[in-house]
């Protein structure tokens, strides 16, 4: 069974965790390319994505905004609360969530969602929530394994067979 809607947090998931400043009060984060087709695969499975982060950054919501991200939301408290209102929207329950977080703000959503998704460079205590196996660390590419989880083999390679290996 898919879910009907995935969320992500952004740092320690789609980065490294690591924030870079220069002397000219610049903030840079690095993204890993891969986790676009984590996007991709789940839009053509019809199935919306959205970021829910702690950090209010542009460049959060340039990322977002250039994969076609469906929801963005920035400097967000309450990721519980945002999730649950999404829901009522969406006229979706909890169960029917994946959500990949990384760390203490995302531990309430992860006990909640029917799919939770953790990486392996989380503190144990948060990948204790975690219900779907997931081996890359934040930065790696780990949203995408966690699309790819979800999805199983079988869908993958129907969505490659039929979108990409076709187009060529």
């Amino acid at each position: 069974m898919l879910p009907k809607l995935i969320l992500t947090d952004i740092d320690g998931v789609w980065t490294d965790g690591g924030m870079y400043y220069d002397a000219t009060d610049i903030e840079l984060k690095k993204f890993n390319t891969y986790d676009s087709a984590g996007v991709l695969f789940a839009h053509y499975l019809h199935i919306p994505v959205g970021i829910i982060t702690g950090e209010n950054t542009l460049i959060v919501r340039r990322r977002a905004d250039k994969l076609k991200v469906d929801y963005c939301y920035l400097g967000v408290k309450d990721k519980l609360s945002v999730v649950k209102t999404l829901c009522e929207s969406l006229s979706i329950t909890l169960s029917k969530v994946a959500y990949i977080g990384d760390d203490l703000n995302d531990m309430a959503v992860l006990s909640k969602v029917g799919f939770a998704g953790v990486p392996a460079s989380a503190p144990e205590y948060v990948k204790k929530l975690a219900n779907v196996p997931l081996s890359k660390r934040g930065g790696e590419g780990v949203f995408r394994e966690f699309i790819e989880v979800l999805i199983g083999e079988e869908q993958l390679s129907e969505i490659i067979n039929n979108v990409y290996l076709i187009e060529q």
